[in-house]
């Protein structure tokens, strides 16, 4: 367990709750043991227990071996009553796992809903579909799994060498330069398969990801980063509202597209798609980078102007750090 904790830690993921099937399975048979009695389930003649779901269109389940043990299907049973016994304000439960459980799952909910539990209706399967990785040591060949700190490692040294090559660590300490090359490793791994919809399968390229250029974390990071050295550097007080009558077109295009983040945000967790919001989020860099090359930002003569278009850039670096914080990846400061 211990390095399940420090592999979680390094992708910056905790958990409130531990459910252990040892301590849930009680739970499950005795469950099972009820709908017996309900007529839910049916006991065949060597003593195991089943459902019959063949007028849903699926087929027989076993829910309890002859021997009276336990299988998967009665600790993940104890396991969701006993998370809704423990949040009782909970709206709902994701499971996130991949599609190659999406039968066992329709078969779960069936069954619990079946058993009477009104909260069923809320559960969802969040299905997503597996990442190929290309060739070289990260390949991953039939009945192997690829070390996710590996990975981790492999995408944090492919940062320190495209960063390296691109000459933009100037100024920088060692330590610095090493949280860099983690921030934007793991920002790229991450924000790479997240822009894509969960249900798709992902053929992952490393060197891809990492590209300063085009729909990638280091390139969102980087826009980030350039806004940040942009308010540093502003020498004058940018606080008060800004009195400017006309604005530029792409200011205004701008602000259309700062205006859909809420919005954007609701889709996403409607439609359980963080990728909604990553190309957003995209979308939102590009329409501030052409803005970044249509006008003057520091180099504004009218300071009116000069105000608003540096509230405007903070907002733009705003959005993207609350969006990225959602989507679990961290920003820069510098670049």
């Amino acid at each position: 367990y211990d390095g399940f904790a420090a592999t979680y830690k390094t992708m910056g993921v905790d958990f409130d709750s531990y459910y252990y099937e040892s301590n849930t399975y009680l739970l499950g048979k005795d469950v099972v043991q009820m709908g017996l009695e309900k007529g839910i389930f049916e006991k065949d003649p060597d003593g195991s227990v089943w459902i019959d779901l063949t007028d849903e269109g699926l087929d027989r389940k076993i829910v309890l071996r002859s021997d009276g043990t336990a299988v998967y299907m009665t600790q993940d049973i104890g396991t969701a009553i006993q998370r809704v016994k423990d949040m009782t304000d909970v709206g709902g439960i994701v499971y996130t796992v991949g599609n190659e459980q999406d039968y066992h799952f329709k078969v779960l909910f069936l069954i619990l809903k079946k058993l009477g539990f009104d909260w069923a209706a809320n559960l969802f399967h969040l299905s997503y579909g597996m990442v190929d990785l290309p060739s070289g040591k990260m390949k991953s060949r039939e009945g192997t799994v690829v070390d996710a700190d590996d990975l981790m490692q492999d995408m944090t040294d492919t940062a320190q060498k495209i960063s390296e090559e691109l000459g933009k660590l100037g100024g920088y300490s060692d330590e610095e330069k090493t949280k860099l090359y983690k921030t934007i490793g793991l920002g790229a791994l991450k924000y790479y398969i997240l822009k894509v919809d969960p249900k798709k399968r992902i053929l992952f390229n490393p060197e891809e990801s990492v590209d300063f250029a085009g729909n990638t974390g280091p390139f969102i990071q980087y826009t980030y980063a350039r806004i940040q050295s942009i308010i540093r550097k502003a020498d004058f007080d940018f606080s008060n509202v800004s009195t400017v009558k006309t604005i530029h077109e792409k200011e205004k295009e701008l602000l259309k597209q700062l205006e859909l983040f809420p919005e954007v945000i609701q889709n996403a967790a409607q439609n359980h798609s963080p990728a909604l919001l990553a190309n957003y989020t995209y979308d939102l860099v590009k329409e501030y980078n052409s803005f970044y090359q249509a006008v003057p930002i520091l180099g504004e003569a009218d300071l009116d102007i000069k105000i608003f278009r540096v509230q405007l850039s903070k907002k733009v670096a705003d959005t993207i750090a609350a969006s990225f914080k959602l989507l679990g990846i961290n920003v820069p400061e510098r670049m």
